[in-house]
């Protein structure tokens, strides 16, 4: 099943070039704020299956291009990022440490966004922002201490992610928490309809150029290996955004440009980047030296 958010708050269930509202049955109140009617959903999921398949069976088919979609989890307890977590990103980025020895990270919240809204640049002169391609993967269980064997239990679906940066050497999640610094979507892919998830193609584009293609079973820390290290650390909660790492290939954003991502089996979206006004801050007062050289 795909699941979408969409025209303020509404889900729906989306098949093929067409979705149709599953709102009630999914017992969300659009507009709710906060707006934590996704999380109970992917939490009670199990017994709410039954009415929304129905609901979707009965429904009114609405053109997917004539709703605007949202991102599907707009208030998730937390996302959680592995650094270089592919061996040729490391190596291009000259990173000595790999996700296995490294850990985790934290975005915020606030830095979410969905496929109909913009990536806006901040106003840091003498700085790059970059894209970077990313599977997400949805926790539908509160988990901790999760065993390897056992981490299928705990996802309940995926999607897409872009993770954008300003480059730099200051701290990590500085530079990754402006708003609209993570794009995810265009749905939810439940697992069932995923298969699997070590095996996925993945591509992301900036206008018709391709800048990322890789597989999931590249992966330095796989999926298993993600969860259980979060869980060991801290307890997930249904709705918590794991973001996979990003391969290969990440390269500078600017305004004007279309930024498309595909995940195989999960779907795909395209967004705008605009340069916004905002986010001038004595950090990036610098340019940074010295330039990024990537390595082959």
């Amino acid at each position: 099943m795909k699941i979408a958010r969409f025209d303020g708050g509404r889900i729906g269930v989306v098949l093929g070039d067409e979705i149709v509202e599953v709102t009630e049955a999914c017992g969300i109140a659009p507009g709710e704020w906060p707006p934590v009617g996704p999380v109970r959903l992917i939490r009670d999921f199990a017994e709410l299956r039954p009415a929304i398949e129905a609901a979707a069976a009965a429904g009114e088919r609405l053109p997917l291009a004539s709703v605007r979609l949202e991102t599907p989890v707009p208030w998730p307890n937390k996302i959680i990022a592995y650094p270089v977590n592919y061996h040729a990103h490391g190596k291009e980025m000259q990173a000595g440490y790999r996700a296995t020895n490294q850990g985790f990270f934290l975005k915020p919240n606030s830095s979410l966004s969905g496929p109909a809204d913009p990536v806006v640049l901040p106003n840091v002169p003498g700085r790059e922002v970059h894209h970077e391609a990313e599977l997400g993967i949805i926790i539908g269980r509160t988990a901790r201490g999760v065993k390897r064997e056992d981490w299928k239990d705990y996802v309940f679906g995926y999607a897409c992610l872009m993770d954008m940066v300003v480059r730099g050497r200051e701290e990590r999640v500085f530079r990754k928490a402006y708003d609209s610094f993570c794009p995810v979507g265009p749905w939810i892919a439940t697992a069932d309809e995923v298969g699997d998830a070590e095996q996925l193609d993945f591509k992301l584009w900036v206008g018709d150029e391709l800048r990322q293609s890789a597989n999931t079973r590249d992966l330095v820390l796989d999926i298993p290996g993600m969860i259980e290290t979060a869980s060991a650390v801290m307890t997930l909660q249904p709705g918590d955004i794991i973001a996979s790492g990003t391969p290969e290939g990440v390269g500078p954003i600017v305004d004007g440009d279309k930024v498309r991502i595909w995940i195989e089996n999960v779907g795909e979206m395209t967004v705008d980047v605009v340069q916004g006004s905002e986010g001038a801050t004595e950090v990036f007062a610098q340019a940074y030296v010295p330039p990024i050289i990537k390595q082959n």
